[in-house]
């Protein structure tokens, strides 16, 4: 069976899809969440302009580890919205202190293709930026992450032991060259996790119990209209 939110349940979700919290920068962020996926971050260089980092901050249809009760999958098209409308960064570790680039700026380009969302970043003429480009040449840091919002998602628990969370579309905040990895191998990551499967039950029961009560309302209505026609024959 597979269930949806979206915009179609605006209350509920609202109310119950609560992710994640995050304070970065002074900032505070709700419903944050991060993935990381093991694809190699490169430098590409030539004769013509400064070094640039390529690579893939998600990649599509490939299941993740378990998240804490689910496991999850990316769908293509998921950053198509976000990727034409969204003022994204490109972060060193997720840090708003050190951007790498910014789409707006010409010095971020984001683009899906039949992998998943490949990343393209002309890092700035920084003595920090220069010291990311060195570690990653040395392949000390080779991994990609990616911060988002979740706009819409759906369920599959026809194996509750297997239960699969499918990304439909995602508001994208930054892609970020990372040292450690996000996916929840951390306890807050896990923690999360947790809260996002507890805010997905939590929806589902409360659409439950409407659709319930909408029934009942409906057989009192019956009621009231068969003691209504009984009354109108005397």
């Amino acid at each position: 069976m597979f269930y949806r939110i979206n915009e179609t349940v605006p209350v509920l979700r609202s109310r119950f899809f609560v992710a994640q919290f995050q304070e970065e920068g002074g900032i505070f962020m709700k419903d944050l969440e991060r993935r990381a996926f093991p694809v190699k971050v490169e430098i590409r260089s030539d004769d013509t302009g400064p070094p640039r980092l390529v690579g893939y901050a998600a990649v599509f249809n490939t299941l993740s580890e378990d998240l804490g009760g689910f496991r999850e999958k990316i769908k293509p098209g998921a950053f198509a919205n976000s990727i034409k409308t969204s003022d994204i960064r490109a972060l060193w570790n997720h840090n708003p202190d050190f951007v790498l680039g910014r789409n707006k700026a010409g010095t971020l380009a984001l683009e899906e293709d039949e992998r998943g969302l490949r990343i393209e970043i002309v890092p700035p003429d920084t003595t920090w930026a220069k010291d990311l480009v060195e570690s990653i040449r040395r392949g000390d840091v080779d991994q990609m992450s990616f911060g988002f919002r979740t706009k819409k998602d759906e369920w599959d628990e026809s194996d509750p032991r297997n239960i699969i969370r499918t990304l439909v579309e995602v508001e994208l905040f930054d892609v970020s060259p990372v040292t450690y990895p996000a996916y929840p191998a951390t306890s807050i990551g896990i923690r999360s996790a947790k809260e996002i499967l507890e805010a997905h039950s939590a929806a589902q029961a409360s659409v439950k119990a409407a659709e319930i009560e909408a029934q009942r309302n409906q057989a009192r209505v019956s009621v009231l209209r068969r003691k209504l026609e009984l009354l109108e024959k005397f």
